[in-house]
Formats: structure tokens, sequence, C-alpha cells
């Protein structure tokens, strides 16, 4: 018809650069949860602040978005698996997952077994630091003080660090640490719960995250005589 022209009236045009730069900057973010801690945390309390339409968006934009972003699908949903409870949108991530994923994605749920670091300050108050592979470069971090007859004095979970955030860890709250063989520590801060337990002290919520490494070893320190201050 006449009149009629191709070019966008300018509200409309500005309104696609602002899609044009969300989308981008969505884009963008997305790719920094493979190697960016504080980003992937980011990623799992923003989704986890969402109502159950916000995260069913997030999900479609994922499903629409991540072939092409270049990053292995586990550092996109492992955020989200973090916060979402059981039910059919946990369902639906962990299947979006495993129909995405490559060979490759699937290797870097989690690289090697954890690590322990373990030393005893001058007035016998121990220290240690475990560290557990997450997926990709992605680690989580328990540093506790303790003596194992004497329980917990004080434990700090860090839920996800990437590992090249953490350098070369030498001390625990001025105790200084070096690398111990996993089972002894693990021993130790078994005959720690123990000791709060014996006690009626709560054991650390931190610890729950490290449970599965302490269930065979609290079992032999039950059995067990204590050991001494």
């Amino acid at each position: 018809m006449v009149g009629e022209s191709d070019e966008r009236r300018p509200g409309e045009a500005q309104s696609t650069e602002v899609e044009a730069h969300v989308q981008s900057a969505w884009r963008s973010w997305l790719s920094a949860l493979a190697t960016d801690a504080e980003a992937a945390m980011a990623a799992a309390l923003a989704y986890e602040s969402l109502p159950d339409e916000g995260r069913d968006a997030w999900l479609d934009a994922l499903e629409a978005d991540a072939p092409d972003l270049g990053v292995p699908h586990v550092a996109l949903y492992a955020p989200l698996l973090a916060v979402e409870p059981e039910g059919p949108r946990r369902a639906r991530i962990e299947a979006a997952f495993v129909s995405a994923a490559n060979a490759d994605d699937r290797s870097e749920l989690s690289r090697g077994e954890p690590r322990a670091m373990r030393g005893v300050a001058r007035d016998g108050t121990h220290a240690c630091v475990l560290i557990a592979p997450l997926y990709l470069d992605f680690v989580q971090v328990l540093s506790c003080r303790y003596t194992p007859a004497g329980g917990f004095v004080a434990v700090s979970h860090d839920p996800l660090r990437h590992s090249s955030d953490l350098g070369a860890v030498r001390d625990v709250d001025g105790v200084a640490v070096e690398p111990t063989p996993l089972r002894i520590v693990v021993e130790e801060l078994a005959h720690a719960v123990l000791a709060d337990k014996r006690e009626q002290r709560t054991t650390p919520s931190a610890l729950a995250a490290f449970a599965h490494l302490f269930v065979p070893h609290l079992e032999d320190a039950e059995d067990a005589e204590p050991p001494p201050p």
C-alpha cells in the first residue's frame, strides 16, 4: 500500500536494540558459569528466588541458548540442580542435561578424589581443610578447627569455589596445614563428631555436604577408645 515502509519506527528500533543487549548480556553471563564461581553462585541464588513460572522461563531460555554457547552443559545446569528440590522441574533439568550433554561434558562432573590438609597448633587445636571436586574445575571446601576428643571449635563450608581461586592453602585461622591422607583427617573429624554428641552439642551443619565421607569412620570411631585431647 502507498505510504508503507519497511523502516522501523524509532520506538521499535530502540526496543530491538534493548532486547539484543539483554540477550547478549544473558549469553555472556551463561558463558561465565564455566569459570566464575561467583557467577555460578549468583545463578543458583537468582534461580532459587524465582517463582515457578520464572524458573520455567529460565529453563526454556537455557534450552534455546545452550546449544550455541560452546559451554559444557554441566556448567549451565549444575547450579540449578543445587537449589531445585525433588519434583517435575528437577526431573526436567536432569533430563535436559542428559539429553544435551555429550560424553566430554559428563566426564566433567567430578575430577579426582577429595583431598585433605591438616595441622596442629601449639595449644593442641587441630585444623584441617577438605577439598572435594564438584564439576569442571569447581570444588567445595570445608575448613575446621577441632580436637578429636573435645569436638569442634569452628567449622566453615564454602559450597562453590573455582580451584584457581584457592591458590596454595597454607593455614586455617593461623594454624599451618600440610597435605595429609584423607583417611587420617576424616577419622579425626569422626571422633570430633562423637565428642560433640557425648556433650549433647549439635553437629555443625556445614559437615552435611561431606557426610558421605564420615559414615564408615563414625562406625569405627564408636567402637574405639576416645583419643587423647
